[in-house]
């Protein structure tokens, strides 16, 4: 039998969405069982998993409606359906491709029913799909923390690629950048571009001129008093706060207990210019020699404020990866207290839109020990767009900056210590 042009990338975006849902893997993880493939059916290949995973309850509602007993959820034909249905609201491919590239999928098994259920649908039309329900357990978590409006944004995000956000050393230069490449500054030092294509084909990347980096991914950076100068980078990697301090002219220790990911910040540093020691540590064992002036915590969470970017999370992060994240956070922000110098100031942050590991973890720190206050960002130090709660605390929530393609969702409060 002859092969089917793109059916190589079909197989493996059925092998990524498999590591996803039913392995817990992360797509960029699930991605690397896919490096053989042609760069394009790999690319092509993590596009429609990605498409699935955002619009995963809405394609399996539309798949219930054509079938007479419904499909266990983890079996091929469903898997298929999903994928091929994605396809067309995603992506746009032509209704002969999906149906060509499918029935391949199923050979030997459910090919009549795939066939049956998939002509049916395209018959009938497949909407487009432009305000995805999310995860039912998510919905009604962010509903109770964040009310409808908030899940009602996070829905039209998740439909949509984000843009490409880059922090650079110099405003002037992200200004000027912004200019060349058709791309909007909506803070300093930063530039926003829509349809990006490949990063490291964009002007200035092997000059160092800039990394890559979430704008609200930024926020917690910008909280690190500008006249700190010994600070410290606790789960730094991949690194882009700890080249934005290094950019402002603060003396960074970098800490991060995976050695290939700060592998990977020591590539970035050498790229841009900067400076920073790294130490390849596990942040619950290791103890520094000296206090510090400032320290960034930004800890490891749930990420499901990545959710426009890695819609993966929103199946990944289940209650109990959020509660070990929590426990995992407050023992981090205990030990970092005791690093830091009287009158310091310490960082908190998480991309998390979780509760439990942002307000929760900060109120309980400060409940704990009286030597701790909120310190409230003060004019200037974050984008006009930020406003941060009556209570000094910033919380980014799906909303902000929609019509400029969103924020990653986050929590960011800064805890001053008592000067003795």
């Amino acid at each position: 039998m002859p092969s089917v042009e793109g059916l190589p990338a079909r197989r493996a975006a059925l092998q990524m969405l498999d590591a996803v849902l039913r392995r817990g893997r992360t797509l960029d993880s699930a991605a690397q069982g896919a490096r053989d493939l042609k760069p394009a059916d790999q690319a092509l290949a993590v596009a429609i998993t990605g498409e699935v995973l955002r619009r995963m309850p809405d394609l399996d509602a539309l798949i219930d409606s054509a079938t007479r007993q419904r499909l266990p959820d983890d079996s091929k034909a469903r898997m298929v359906l999903r994928a091929a249905l994605a396809q067309k609201v995603g992506l746009g491919t032509p209704e002969h491709a999906l149906v060509a590239t499918a029935l391949p999928l199923v050979d030997g098994g459910p090919r009549r029913l795939v066939h049956g259920v998939l002509g049916t649908l395209l018959r009938r039309g497949v909407p487009p799909m432009d305000s995805p329900r999310l995860p039912e357990a998510v919905e009604q978590r962010w509903g109770k923390a964040w009310g409808g409006d908030a899940v009602a944004s996070a829905r039209r995000l998740i439909a949509k690629r984000p843009p490409l956000d880059l922090s650079f050393i110099d405003d002037a230069a992200a200004k000027a950048f912004a200019e060349r490449m058709g791309g909007r500054s909506l803070a300093t030092n930063h530039v926003r571009l829509q349809n990006a294509g490949a990063v490291s084909e964009l002007s200035g990347f092997a000059q160092g001129g800039w990394w890559v980096q979430d704008l609200a991914a930024s926020l917690p950076a910008r909280m690190i008093p500008a006249n700190a100068g010994d600070v410290l980078d606790l789960c730094a990697a991949p690194g882009g706060k700890t080249m934005q301090m290094a950019g402002a002219g603060h003396r960074v220790t970098a800490i991060d207990q995976s050695e290939s990911r700060l592998k990977r910040l020591r590539e970035n540093l050498d790229r841009t210019g900067l400076s920073a020691q790294l130490v390849a540590a596990d942040a619950l064992k290791w103890s520094p020699d000296r206090t510090f002036d400032a320290i960034l915590l930004d800890a490891p969470c749930s990420a499901t404020g990545t959710f426009r970017r890695h819609p993966e999370v929103l199946y990944r992060a289940r209650p109990a990866i959020i509660r070990d994240a929590a426990d995992l956070q407050r023992q981090l922000l205990n030990r970092a207290a005791a690093w830091l110098k009287p009158g310091g100031a310490l960082v908190y942050s998480v991309c998390s839109l979780e509760p439990e590991e942002g307000e929760e973890v900060v109120s309980a720190f400060l409940e704990a020990d009286p030597n701790f206050s909120i310190d409230p960002p003060r004019t200037g130090e974050l984008p006009d767009f930020v406003t941060p709660g009556e209570d000094g605390r910033v919380r980014v929530l799906p909303g902000a900056l929609e019509s400029e393609g969103g924020l990653d969702g986050f929590f960011v409060a800064r805890l001053v210590r008592t000067a003795t």
